[in-house]
């Protein structure tokens, strides 16, 4: 056998692994990319840019009118809807004045919270100390290292609560086709989210240049991560996907520094590092080491 033919087997194995860290590269950079549009348009009107564009590409896609639902199933995407669109607005609303990174780990301990809400063993109690730790050191209190903004923290905050919402929502709409809900469900939030877009960006929202700019925000912000989230869904354990998944806030620190300039300090660093312990904690000590996804959209991303 061939060399060539004794690396194919190795590099079959580390593709999915390769296109989650990928999804998770893209998101990030496109999020920071996403922030340098804030003096144009406004928090706001970069979150209608994200989740408009994001619905009219997966409505094309998908094309969920053609599936007749009951008058449940609609309650339920509107609730998936609402939780989607409420979520990206306060989260791109606290990237107006706290660091991308910083914003990813508090946005984080929405599902952390979800997972750890019936805590049986020790290490759930550990990973639930860990958390709160990390969040302590982040919080706006002086302990030596620059207080960050109240209001910033509480968007957040706000975002984490809507992602543990939108998992709850995922879950009820689940007997649902992935790719036809998550339009439906984007589309909600596009009716929810635009509106506030419109009123603070104004005529400025309709600029041919800055609109091509919204189109790459939401390619790279959804498209582009989802895509490469479904070959590595298809191939690799639940359990480790969500580990590598848990380490996309400081993913999004380093991002936040190389586009951004946004310098952490040592404590910020560690409260992430917590936060990401603590997530990956409970996803391993949570999940069997041997479940395989059998339908890679049960873990769409929020606003995928």
């Amino acid at each position: 056998m061939s060399a060539a033919a004794l690396r194919r087997p190795a590099l079959d194995a580390l593709l999915p692994y390769a296109a989650l860290f990928g999804g998770m590269v893209t998101l990030a950079g496109g999020t920071s990319f996403a922030k340098t549009l804030f003096p144009a348009v406004g928090a706001q009107g970069v979150s209608a840019y994200r989740v408009g564009f994001a619905a009219v590409l997966l409505l094309l896609l998908w094309r969920p009118w053609r599936f007749r639902l009951t008058r449940q199933d609609l309650q339920g995407v509107a609730f998936y809807g609402a939780a989607t669109g409420v979520m990206n607005l306060c989260f791109y609303m606290s990237l107006r004045t706290i660091p991308l990174g910083v914003a990813l780990a508090i946005e984080f301990l929405g599902p952390l919270t979800l997972s750890l809400l019936h805590a049986r063993k020790a290490s759930h109690f550990l990973c639930i100390g860990l958390a709160a730790f990390g969040l302590l050191m982040l919080l706006p209190l002086k302990m030596g290292a620059a207080p960050l903004d109240p209001v910033g923290v509480g968007f957040a905050l706000a975002a984490a609560v809507c992602w543990a919402l939108y998992i709850v929502a995922g879950k009820r709409i689940g007997h649902l086709h992935g790719g036809r809900s998550v339009a439906m469900g984007m589309s909600v939030a596009a009716l929810i989210v635009v509106p506030f877009g419109v009123a603070s960006a104004g005529a400025a929202l309709l600029d041919p240049h800055l609109m091509l700019l919204g189109l790459v925000v939401a390619v790279c912000s959804s498209a582009v991560p989802y895509s490469l989230e479904m070959v590595a869904l298809k191939r690799i354990p639940k359990r480790t996907f969500g580990v590598m998944l848990s380490a996309e806030p400081a993913i999004g620190a380093m991002a936040g520094l190389i586009v951004l300039s946004e310098h952490l300090s040592m404590q910020q660093w560690a409260a992430i590092a917590c936060i990401v312990a603590a997530s990956a904690g409970a996803i391993l000590t949570t999940t069997p080491e041997n479940v395989v996804i059998e339908d890679p959209e049960e873990l769409e991303r929020p606003g995928a």
